[in-house]
């Protein structure tokens, strides 16, 4: 039988229509394999390498809304390359009708809103009850009271001074208050000289300044071996004890009321120093349970033995197992005081008597007290507690609640019990490692399982994770690294990655969980040694206007899209964020188009840049600069 001759047309007829499949095939395998290969080439590019402005311009993201694409694609072409440096240290403001004054699409509030704190506004607080300082609390405005315009800068602003130097200095410009310097002159909190504040470090209670002031701490319980990393000083007025123990790495919550003392908390905050408006009246404070290591009144007023010990009941809440809480001023060594404080001996015995019934009520141990300072601890545990309180009526261990919860929470009147444990010296929640390794060690909340739904493995991809994302952001914000910002807020902070790539800048971070988070992971946050608190983005924040740098926002629009008007909290970011701040949004593609539509009209200039894995991830970065504007100088 004859061979059919390979390349004849009988073969060429017969076999045809599989060549055709088999060469569709390869050719498909091919492109694909060559387009997966300049994919991974573009995902590899560094976003210094990249066009500034360029972004979803380039490629919209797999499955997103490419109308949205290309909307933004077109604003955002058209922007120069952000300049993220500060450019207003010395002098005057920029000229009324500059390009950064002419968009002006949500109008400028009045001058008198400079300084507005929209929940804890004044003349909104008289409404309330003077009792327990309830009118002092949070109380939001409605929406019918939000404004809808932004907050003005001083004229004449100028960027405050980088850190160091703005722990002793301040520009008088930018928060025009002299109030302080007279009021406590000779407690030598505050001078002015020339254009500017200086801060020499004094105190009520530590006239030779607040360096000596925490070596004679120091002596007595150690500041300096990492076991105490953070703590919280109750009326703190311009917080020079928190700037102080920040060189010694301890990062201090410093929180007092909005009240006669002009702008307390602001210069706390001008000054580079973690600060919030607060006061301790009948709620508890937006921290979680077992939180800070160490607690600090210097004369803060509060009436610690008062309403049956409950203020001293809410500091054990906050205080870690072992924490110790530091007390000055009236009325310890009252004995040679009690002439300047204008008070008989007998009322400052009973009070400090008062005072040592509700710390043994709570099985607190008196570690010393000498001189002018009184030092209690916090046991490791409720083991032997629980024997002493059948001795007590109140305070009694509480029952059932959730100690973490303190958003608009009432303070409890019993004690947070703490976490069970197997032996008489196990620290309850389990040890925290000292500082620094207490940053990336395991925090016990996740270790021993009591945060649901997160696990160490949880632990570990974060924070390689941000490992990654902090490197991205040096690369498109080449000054974050350099000293250009100082107080940072993580408006979403889930465990505090964003917090801990960064501990090797000058920088502090206010880590923000907001308050219907599932899980809630606060209390993971200040195990590894951060500061933070509750918050809910449909309310604005208890601090000052301009008195953060940068400001990061991680998934917040795609969370309260839905609960409230995004505007506002756009609006918020601006009052709280300093002229020519920063501000790095992360979110879903559909979603920055929304915010970038509103910021346009908010005197910011922005861009939206590729995810750090590369163009194909839907989720992207909005990188914005709030531009230099101030009000118009007062003709009256």
């Amino acid at each position: 039988m004859a061979r059919d001759i390979v390349g004849s047309p009988k073969i060429h007829q017969i076999m045809d229509p599989a060549n055709r499949r088999l060469t569709y095939a390869f050719v498909i395998a091919a492109l694909c394999a060559l387009f997966y290969a300049l994919g991974a080439w573009q995902n590899s590019t560094p976003p210094s390498s990249l066009n500034p402005t360029s972004n979803l311009g380039t490629t919209a993201a797999a499955g997103c809304d490419c109308s949205s694409s290309s909307s933004t694609s077109s604003s955002s072409s058209s922007l120069p390359a952000l300049d993220f440096e500060a450019h207003h240290q010395m002098n005057a403001r920029d000229a009324p009708g500059s390009a950064a004054a002419a968009v002006d699409k949500f109008p400028a509030c009045p001058f008198n809103f400079s300084e507005y704190t929209p929940c804890q506004d004044r003349t909104r607080g008289r409404r309330f009850d003077r009792t327990m300082l309830v009118y002092r609390e949070r109380h939001c405005p409605g929406k019918d009271e939000a404004i809808r315009c932004l907050v003005p800068a001083p004229p004449n602003y100028k960027t405050p001074f980088r850190w160091p130097k703005s722990r002793d200095y301040a520009w008088y410009d930018n928060i025009p208050h002299k109030e302080l310097s007279i009021e406590k002159a000779v407690q030598n909190w505050i001078q002015v000289e020339g254009d500017q504040f200086r801060f020499p470090g004094g105190g009520t209670m530590f006239p030779r300044g607040a360096d000596a002031y925490i070596d004679d701490i120091n002596a007595l319980i150690s500041l300096t071996d990492g076991s105490i990393r953070t703590a919280i000083d109750t009326g703190c007025g311009v917080a020079s004890w928190g700037a102080y123990l920040l060189k010694r790495d301890i990062v201090t919550m410093s929180f007092a009321p909005r009240d006669t003392h002009e702008a307390q908390v602001q210069f706390a905050l001008e000054r580079g120093v973690p600060a919030m408006i607060g006061v301790m009246a009948t709620q508890r404070l937006p921290y979680p349970a077992r939180a800070f290591d160490m607690a600090h009144c210097s004369r803060c007023l509060i009436p610690w033995y008062a309403y049956d010990g409950l203020y001293l009941i809410e500091v054990d809440r906050v205080l870690r197992p072992g924490g110790y809480w530091i007390l000055s001023g009236p009325p310890i060594h009252w004995k040679k005081y009690y002439r300047g404080w204008e008070r008989t001996q007998e009322d400052l015995k009973q009070e400090q008597d008062s005072i040592e019934e509700v710390t043994k009520r709570l099985c607190w141990r008196k570690v010393i007290e000498k001189e002018d300072l009184s030092i209690w601890q916090k046991p490791i545990n409720h083991v032997e507690c629980s024997r002493v309180q059948r001795s007590y009526q109140t305070p009694q261990i509480c029952e059932n609640d959730n100690f973490d919860f303190a958003w608009y929470r009432k303070m409890s009147a019993c004690i947070t019990p703490l976490p069970e444990v197997s032996k008489q010296d196990e620290v309850a929640g389990g040890e925290l490692k000292k500082w620094p390794e207490r940053a990336f060690a395991m925090p016990p909340r996740i270790s021993s399982g009591l945060v649901p739904s997160l696990s160490p493995k949880h632990f570990e991809e974060d924070n390689a994770t941000w490992k990654e994302r902090i490197e991205y952001y040096k690369r498109a914000i080449p000054p974050l690294s350099r000293g250009r910002y100082r107080n940072i807020m993580d408006m979403n902070a889930y465990l505090g990655g964003f917090a801990a790539s960064m501990i090797d800048y000058p920088v502090w971070v206010m880590n923000v969980v907001p308050a219907s988070s599932n899980p809630d992971t606060l209390g993971v946050i200040y195990e590894r040694g951060f500061v933070g608190t509750y918050q809910d983005w449909c309310e604005a924040f208890s601090t000052y206007p301009r008195t953060y740098d940068l400001i990061h926002a991680n998934g917040i629009f795609s969370t309260y899209q839905d609960r409230c008007d995004i505007t506002y909290i756009l609006l918020e970011m601006d009052r709280i964020l300093r002229p020519e701040g920063t501000i790095i949004i992360r979110d879903m593609v559909e979603v920055l188009t929304k915010v970038q539509a509103i910021t346009d009209g908010m005197r910011w200039e922005n861009q939206i840049l590729d995810h750090e894995s590369g163009p194909y991830n839907p989720e992207k970065i909005l990188l914005a600069i709030k531009t230099y504007w101030t009000a118009e100088p007062s003709t009256e």
